[in-house]
Formats: structure tokens, sequence, C-alpha cells
């Protein structure tokens, strides 16, 4: 059994996002069963659908987090909530799995998205392209020194010109396009770093009307295959754990 943990949103395109990347990964593995839960603001919560998936006799849950780094929800948040769910259930083994990010797939999907923003292939604008990767932001100083590593790394992969942008902190979205129209880009895309539009992808977007905004990451062929591999991690490890 697989349980997808999103974010959870106050906006409807968020879960409507997650449930569509949970329902390719299902599609992925017919056989296997595969639930969905949310962390905050949106339905079934964690607590329910583990109850659900005891209830229906499951004896192993593998619980991916769909989120891109890990941060205080991966790491304290959800740990709590399975603890709890373990103490309720002791028939049921319940592994928590990686966190999506940091994975090179990821960039392939931001790259796709950059491309179906242009209509085109990268190469085709030439050294006149720029890439604002916009994500989060954080208070910690060192979580937005991890995103800009994703962002260095993008560029590497796709030879872009890449500049970061927060949502919730600096550097803004203009500070970015300014950084890359000093460096000669004259083409610039706004590529979300996020796995579900939202509050904070329109409030990047509504800042920066002028320029192109690529589609948040979504369901996508590599981000199915991520999961899965995240989840076939964790029950490797639980069989190691059991020899």
């Amino acid at each position: 059994m697989l349980v997808g943990v999103g974010h959870g949103s106050r906006d409807p395109r968020s879960a409507a996002t997650v449930s569509a990347v949970l329902a390719a990964v299902a599609a992925a593995r017919p056989w296997q069963p595969v639930r969905t839960a949310f962390l905050d603001l949106n339905a079934p919560s964690v607590d329910r659908v583990l109850d659900a998936v005891a209830g229906a006799g499951h004896r192993h849950a593998v619980v991916v987090p769909l989120l891109l780094g890990s941060a205080f929800h991966a790491r304290v948040d959800l740990p709590g909530l399975l603890a709890t769910a373990r103490s309720r259930h002791p028939l049921l083994r319940i592994d928590q799995a990686g966190v999506l990010g940091p994975d090179v797939r990821l960039l392939d999907v931001l790259a796709d998205r950059v491309r179906e923003a242009l209509d085109a292939g990268l190469s085709e604008h030439g050294d006149e392209l720029g890439v604002i990767l916009a994500a989060v932001g954080a208070s910690s100083a060192a979580a937005n020194a991890r995103t800009r590593l994703v962002a260095d790394e993008f560029a590497a992969r796709t030879g872009l010109r890449t500049e970061v942008c927060f949502a919730t902190t600096d550097p803004g979205v203009q500070v970015a396009r300014e950084r890359l129209r000093a460096r000669g880009a004259r083409r610039i895309v706004v590529a979300p770093y996020f796995l579900a539009p939202g509050l904070l992808t329109d409030r990047i977007a509504d800042a920066a009307p002028e320029l192109a905004h690529a589609a948040a990451l979504g369901a996508h062929p590599a981000l199915t295959e991520l999961i899965w591999d995240r989840y076939d991690a964790a029950v490797a490890e639980r069989h190691t754990l059991s020899a």
C-alpha cells in the first residue's frame, strides 16, 4: 500500500493536482493499492487514511511525502502523525519514504514545463533565454541555499542562465529578473519549483505579469517513476531491517 501525502492548501487546484499525480502513480502499477492523504487543509487527513488502511486489513503502508524538500513537515509533522497511527494500529507496519527532492528527475520535469511555456525547444532561443526558478522560500538560510543548489544544477543540465526567486522572502521575482537581464537574458521564463499551483505561485505570477510563467511540476511520467522509486526504497529498507 502506497499512501501519498500532499501538503494541503486552501486553493482547490493544489488538491486536484495531487490527485492527478497519484492517479498517474496508481495507473503505473494497477496491482498496487494507492491512497491520497493531506497534512493540512484538505481531506482526507493522514490519520483518517491510515485508519481506513488498517480497517481494510492491510499490514504494511509506505507513506510517501509529496514534498520537494526535507523541511519541518517531513522531519517533524509527518513522523509525529505516523507515530500516533502506529500506536492505534500495532498490526499495521507504517514506513515513511524519502521526500521527492533533491532528484534530477524533478529538474527534467521543470525543463519540460519551461519548454511548454515557450512552445518550443530550449535551444531554439539560444543565448537569449533565462529561467527564474521560483520556490517557496524559508526563514532558514540553509534551506534557501539548498534551493540555490537546485537552480545551479538546473542551469548545469540545461545550459540556461538561471536565477532563484522566493515567494515568501528575498530575492523576489523582480530582483531575479534584473539579475538575468544583467547577464544578457532577453527572454525570461518563471519556472515554479512547486508540485502544484496555488496562492504562492499566483503571488509570483502577479508580481511579474510581463514574464512567461511555466506550469507547476504536476503529473509527469518522471514524477511517477520517482514516487515509485521512493516507495521501493522504503520497502527494500524494511526487508533489510527484517532480515
